[in-house]
């Protein structure tokens, strides 16, 4: 079974979606469509500046949106009203919490497959350290901390070469970059039982928060904790692996993921590391994770089997995220 794929979206991060597409075994490109038909053309598909003309011409198994959150209403209605069943939508995922909802209940009526392309959970550092936890390594665990600390966000050009709307952004931090933590600490953990969040701009020529701290807890009295500063660097040698350095911290044993993606395992008591996740150079995004997620979507669709990142499930990312705002804004602990 070969898998078509169409793509809505030729801008920046666009880029490793194709290159992402381009080499999952049974999917193939068929299309790319943006507004801008030049960008479109550039990459080397079937290129075209309007969406039902691309699902018409293509006739598509899978649409990937791969384009700002203002557009994802009419790409994935148009998509659904085209016979799409299988659309894959970047995140963030709509402009409110209640147009995603109104989209995923117009997909499950249609019994289309919706998906967020949340892609950070799929990195090799979080599956790996996932399994350690399965395995009981780290015993229960009780701690989780990622410092989140790209560099990218200082002076007046802060973002521009990359993302200009990031200057601009009224929410930037949580909105852009943290819900990616919210969404792998519920892979990790499980669903938190409230947050608190202290949330602050650094950078005065932005409009958003580029920095603070969202506190997690749990009802197994486990706490985790997205500790984020866009002006701020970690020790790495490609600030965009990672973007951080994270420590989780269980009963038997603690472990550490290091800039360079390399997860470390100390024993409780112990003073020496062992290597569970060796540093690599990896193809694509962050540790090829914008592949992976492609691949598990075209293994789910040939064996029938699940996805992880159904947007049902994703509304809960945007849910904690509206929580995170409104503790900040409250100064207060909100429960979820």
């Amino acid at each position: 079974m070969t898998v078509r794929v169409a793509c809505l979206g030729a801008g920046y991060f666009a880029q490793f979606h194709y290159d992402a597409w381009a080499r999952v075994q049974g999917a193939q490109l068929v299309g790319a469509a943006d507004a801008d038909l030049a960008r479109a053309m550039a990459t080397g598909l079937a290129p075209f500046s309007d969406l039902p003309e691309m699902l018409t011409k293509t006739v598509p198994d899978v649409l990937d949106i791969i384009t700002p959150p203002e557009t994802h209403a009419d790409a994935v209605r148009t998509a659904l009203a085209n016979g799409v069943r299988t659309i894959i939508c970047q995140k963030p995922f709509a402009e409110t919490l209640d147009t995603g909802r109104a989209l995923t209940a117009e997909a499950e009526a249609a019994g289309a497959t919706l998906l967020i392309h949340d892609n950070f959970r799929f990195q090799p550092w979080y599956r790996a350290i996932r399994a350690a936890i399965d395995a009981g390594t780290i015993g229960e665990p009780r701690q989780l901390t990622f410092r989140f600390r790209t560099g990218d966000g200082r002076g007046p050009d802060a973002y521009l070469a990359r993302q200009p709307y990031f200057q601009t952004a009224p929410r930037l931090l949580v909105r852009e970059t943290a819900v990616h933590w919210i969404d792998t600490f519920r892979y990790l953990l499980g669903e938190p039982s409230g947050v608190y969040g202290d949330l602050r701009r650094e950078n005065p020529v932005i409009a958003g928060e580029d920095a603070g701290l969202i506190l997690f807890d749990y009802p197994s009295g486990a706490r985790a904790l997205f500790d984020g500063n866009r002006l701020l660097d970690h020790k790495t040698p490609n600030g965009r692996l990672t973007f951080g350095e994270a420590l989780l911290e269980g009963t038997d044993a603690t472990l550490s993921l290091h800039g360079d993606g390399s997860v470390t395992l100390r024993a409780f008591g112990a003073t020496e590391e062992t290597t569970l996740l060796a540093a690599r150079q990896y193809k694509g995004f962050a540790g090829d994770c914008v592949h992976a997620l492609n691949q598990h979507v075209v293994a789910a669709l040939r064996d029938e089997g699940s996805f992880e990142n159904r947007a049902r499930d994703y509304l809960r990312v945007h849910e904690i995220e509206e929580a995170v705002y409104a503790s900040a804004a409250e100064g207060r602990r909100i429960a979820l």
